[in-house]
């Protein structure tokens, strides 16, 4: 699913795990543990067995450190470490790849290449597409290792190569055996196809068999965006209304903040016309951040996405003159980045459009949209509004088509595809 598009999934994304592959066809390579201790083994499949099943937090960190007790050389042991601590375990990636240096060779590489999107911050950042091509080269040698095929499936579904993605998950399910995560992926593939309810039913089907204390960000999201499709926001928000409330029972808010969360509650608010009700929960989830062990650099752009919500709110609202001095807040931020805050500036652009639109300059809204993620269906759809209204009905259309035509499938798409696809059909 789009983690976005990748935000709040890298800490799972990096955590992907793999089980004995019983289903595996004989002879196809797999990753080899360069650890000799049989408990140390054991836990990782048991760690493995819960990230697969939802079960992350507290009791997932502490089984994590298990395993690098059982075997303090063990690589892949540290490795899992700090995937399961998220932003706040790159002490712990560290010591992996160092003693990646002497582990078997796919561990070794394995190490190595998840290292390129820890921190990743934006779904357009480049390391995301060398980390896929380092993946692909992976699974060609070691065909039978199920933990690529899962990771690849899940950078591929953020990349929008939603074809690549369901290839990637058939292939963990030819290996095995079946997981939760995995079912829960290839549903997106009916929400694609605009088969909402079996969609619906999937991710239902597989959320009553999961264990007491799992937390299935695919599962709720899944259910919300199969609502917001059939036009219910009220249906969508409750789904992610009992995944919050399913992340703070399972001590998820300790790693990272449940401010994601709020963002989505937000914009399905927003786009749907609560507007008091969206400015409230972008600033409760920002609540949760000052005080969570993010880095300064990423609280600090966590500040920048809260300007951005409050920013396209007070548009909605009509109270432009103010959303304007929120957006050069932004702009001064990015400024103030330097190299690392040029990657922001799509982010503005389309902040910058959203407001010219909301204002009524379709002209300008255009030229700011046309600079805005071209990837992301919804500044898609926004960018199409603005040409329909400015009176450049064929770019208008053809912008429309590439809203249907996408396969990022994400809150934006779900937000932007039902309108699109009206347009095309008017």
């Amino acid at each position: 699913m789009n983690t976005r598009r990748t935000l709040p999934l890298v800490g799972a994304l990096v955590a992907a795990a793999t089980f004995a592959t019983a289903g595996d066809p004989a002879g196809a390579p797999r990753f080899t543990w360069s650890t000799k201790s049989a408990d140390a083994k054991q836990q990782l499949k048991e760690l493995q067995s819960r990230i697969e099943s939802f079960q992350f937090g507290p009791s997932t960190i502490e089984l994590a450190q298990k395993i690098v007790a059982a075997d303090p050389e063990f690589a892949m042991g540290h490795y899992y470490v700090a995937a399961t601590q998220g932003v706040s375990g790159q002490p712990a990636y560290d010591k992996a790849a160092s003693l990646a240096k002497n582990a078997s060779e796919g561990e070794r590489r394995f190490i190595e290449v998840m290292g390129g999107i820890r921190n990743v911050q934006t779904a357009n950042d480049p390391r995301i597409a060398e980390t896929i091509g380092k993946l692909e080269t992976l699974a060609k040698d070691y065909p039978g290792e199920r933990l690529v095929q899962v990771v690849l499936g899940q950078l591929y579904q953020g990349a929008n190569q939603a074809e690549k993605a369901h290839a990637a998950f058939e292939r963990c399910e030819q290996i095995g055996p079946s997981s939760p995560r995995v079912r829960s992926f290839l549903a997106n593939d009916d929400l694609l196809k605009g088969q909402y309810a079996r969609a619906r039913a999937t991710f239902e089907h597989v959320e009553a068999a999961l264990p007491a204390g799992a937390a299935p960000f695919a599962v709720r999201y899944g259910i919300a965006f199969s609502h917001l499709y059939e036009g219910h926001p009220d249906a969508a928000v409750k789904s992610l209304e009992a995944y919050l409330a399913e992340y703070r029972e399972a001590g998820l808010n300790q790693g990272f903040p449940e401010v994601f969360i709020w963002n989505s509650i937000a914009r399905i608010k927003l786009e749907s016309g609560g507007l008091e009700e969206a400015m409230k929960a972008y600033d409760k989830g920002y609540e949760s951040v000052p005080g969570s062990s993010l880095p300064d650099d990423q609280k600090k752009i966590w500040e920048g996405r809260l300007l951005h919500g409050r920013c396209r709110t007070l548009a909605k609202m009509g109270k432009h003159a103010e959303a304007w001095a929120v957006a050069e807040q932004v702009k001064k931020m990015i400024e103030e980045g330097g190299e690392q805050g040029k990657q922001f500036w799509p982010a503005y652009n389309y902040l910058a459009g959203y407001l010219k639109l909301e204002a009524g300059d379709a002209t300008a809204a255009a030229e700011y949209l046309e600079k805005a993620d071209p990837d992301d269906p919804f500044q898609t759809l926004l960018l199409a509004r603005a040409y329909e209204k400015a009176g450049r009905g064929a770019d208008a259309q053809k912008a429309y088509a590439r809203v249907v035509a996408s396969e990022n499938n994400g809150l934006d798409r779900a937000l932007s595809f039902v309108e699109a696809k009206r347009k095309l059909a008017s």
